[in-house]
C-alpha cells in the first residue's frame, strides 16, 4: 500500500507493476496496449500535453484499479488537462469540511457536511469523503478545485503510437514526472487550504 503524508499525493509503484504484468514486463503497458487508439491522431503520435494526459488517465483509476499511479484517496480526481490556451495543468478536487471554513455555515441550518466514507478504516489518516446518507435537512457539501501549471520541460513527444516497450517506456517517463511535480507543486497547496487537519 503507498505511504501517502501531507507531502505525497501521487505514488508511482513500478514494483507492482512488474509483478502483476500479465506480459511479464508492464501491467501498464498492457493497459497502454487496451487504449492504443488514444495515443494516435490519425495514425500521428500525440502531441506532448494530449500524450500527458492521455498516459496519465490510463495510469490512474478507474482505469487501471489498482492504478499504477496510486493517489492519495481524498484529493480525487486528479487529472492532466489541456488549458483555455492549450497548456497542460494538473486539476485536483478536495473536498472541504465545515472545519476547515473560517466561517462555518449558519448553525439555525444544522447543514449535512460531508461524511466519512463508512468503508474507511477510523484511523484512515486521507479519508475519502462522501456526502450525507441522508437527506432530510440541507447540505453544504465544498470542494475547492486546484489547478497548477505543468512546466514544458516535464513534458515528452512520444517518437510512436504504436502499443510497445517504447510507448510504455515514454508513458512511464512523463507519468513519473507528473508524480513528482504533483508532490512538489500541488501537495503544499493541498496543505495550505487543509490547513493540516488531515
Amino acid at each position: 500500500m503507498p505511504q501517502f503524508d501531507r507531502f505525497t499525493l501521487a505514488v508511482v509503484d513500478d514494483i507492482r507493476d512488474r509483478e502483476q504484468a500479465s506480459d511479464g514486463h508492464s501491467r501498464y503497458g498492457a493497459y497502454l496496449a487496451d487504449y492504443a487508439a488514444d495515443f494516435h491522431e490519425d495514425g500521428q503520435p500525440l502531441g506532448p500535453v494530449d500524450f500527458a494526459a492521455v498516459a496519465w488517465s490510463v495510469a490512474t483509476t478507474p482505469v487501471m484499479a489498482p492504478g499504477y499511479v496510486a493517489v492519495r484517496p481524498d484529493v480525487q480526481p486528479l487529472t492532466v488537462r489541456r488549458d483555455h490556451d492549450g497548456r497542460a495543468v494538473l486539476g485536483a478536487a478536495v473536498g472541504l469540511r465545515h472545519g476547515h471554513l473560517a466561517r462555518r455555515p449558519d448553525s439555525r441550518l444544522r447543514a449535512l457536511d460531508w461524511e466519512r466514507n463508512p468503508w474507511d478504516r477510523p484511523d484512515e489518516p486521507w479519508p475519502v469523503l462522501i456526502g450525507p446518507e441522508s437527506t432530510d435537512r440541507p447540505a453544504v457539501l465544498l470542494t475547492a478545485t486546484l489547478f497548477v501549471p505543468i512546466p514544458d520541460g516535464i513534458l515528452l513527444r512520444p517518437t510512436t503510437a504504436r502499443p510497445g516497450r517504447t510507448l510504455t517506456h515514454e508513458a512511464k517517463q512523463v507519468v513519473a514526472a507528473l508524480a513528482a511535480h504533483t508532490n512538489d507543486a500541488l501537495a503544499p497547496l493541498v496543505n495550505d487550504l487543509l490547513g493540516g487537519d488531515r
